[in-house]
């Protein structure tokens, strides 16, 4: 299975080419969508091209998550903690978006491995922002305690009006994520997906894996919630994290996989109808093949009848193509 990368393959490549070209006065303005629902705008003046001004529109939270100032809780700091004095955060934002960044590419470290880490860095932004509440409640899961404020059932927006919760413990986390697809196949596959993905963590080689089970109606963590968050058409996974799932530096991407959940599962399932597609049409094209073959034999063997009852048998048909 396919793991989606934390960076933005465009974001990277632009600043990569900015930081080489430097000493060259360009202008860029442009806008992308990722994951179809994080949308960026970035822009460079020729007056001051080592400046660099990215935006981010994060998806539309939903009432039950918890937003400080337009963004997720704990953005803030982890943005300042991840970037230094290199980033800046304009208040207010550009129109439209909710966080625009200042990138002063002169002041990126000299040394290059650092360089470059810091540019990834910055092109994981979408993981820094809204991976930053995840990211808060794991920390205090190392030292085996619950973050200040954070120790009841907390929503957090992953899509559109659409959130996954998380209920924490001083021993453990549990990540509980309703499952909704508007398609019906989609739907079908998802739920057939989700239950083989659980029976798949249960083999011998991936025991040290976070506890995975899947079901049809809301787990208990969730009793808490409203109604409206809850109405998941494919079911609801829950993963237990434990301090060890952190640990040794797994903590940045133990929060980009849990914050991508949705887009992983939704991802191997539009490959899923794909291939079952794919598969389809070719059986369909050998049914054709099969069909043409038949329909070439009832024309010769027609012509053959022909020629014994006007009592002059010969061997023309076999020179037929």
């Amino acid at each position: 299975m396919i793991l989606l990368q934390s960076h933005s393959r465009i974001l990277i490549e632009t600043l990569s080419n900015r930081v080489q070209n430097l000493d060259k006065a360009v202008e860029l303005d442009y806008n992308w969508v990722e994951f179809g629902d994080i949308r960026y705008h970035v822009q460079v003046s020729a007056k001051n091209p080592n400046v660099l001004l990215l935006s981010v529109s994060l998806p539309v939270p939903p009432p039950e998550t918890v937003f400080v100032g337009g963004l997720p809780y704990g953005a803030i700091e982890a943005i300042k903690s991840a970037y230094g004095s290199v980033v800046q955060i304009l208040d207010p934002p550009r129109d439209g978006f909710n966080l625009t960044l200042k990138i002063n590419l002169a002041k990126l470290p000299t040394d290059e491995e650092r360089k470059q880490a810091l540019l990834m860095k910055i092109a994981s932004v979408r993981e820094v922002v809204l991976g930053a509440p995840l990211s808060v409640v794991l920390k205090h899961l190392l030292s085996r305690t619950v973050a200040p404020g954070l120790d009841g059932l907390l929503a957090l927006v992953h899509r559109p009006n659409e959130s996954f919760f998380l209920f924490p413990q001083a021993e453990r986390v549990t990540v509980v994520y309703p499952m909704r697809f508007s398609d019906s196949v989609d739907t079908t596959y998802a739920a057939s997906f989700l239950q083989e993905f659980v029976e798949t963590r249960r083999t011998a080689g991936l025991t040290s894996a976070p506890v995975c089970s899947w079901s049809p109606d809301p787990p208990p963590e969730l009793k808490e919630a409203s109604a409206e968050p809850l109405s998941a058409n494919a079911g609801f996974v829950s993963f237990v994290i434990y301090p060890r799932h952190v640990e040794g530096g797994k903590l940045d991407r133990t929060v980009w996989n849990l914050s991508t959940f949705y887009a992983y599962v939704s991802y191997h399932v539009k490959c899923t109808e794909a291939f079952m597609h794919t598969r389809m049409r070719r059986r369909v094209e050998g049914m054709i093949q099969v069909i043409h073959s038949l329909i070439l034999f009832m024309f010769i063997l027609h012509l053959f009848l022909e020629t014994l009852i006007d009592g002059k048998l010969n061997l023309v048909f076999l020179d037929l193509p």
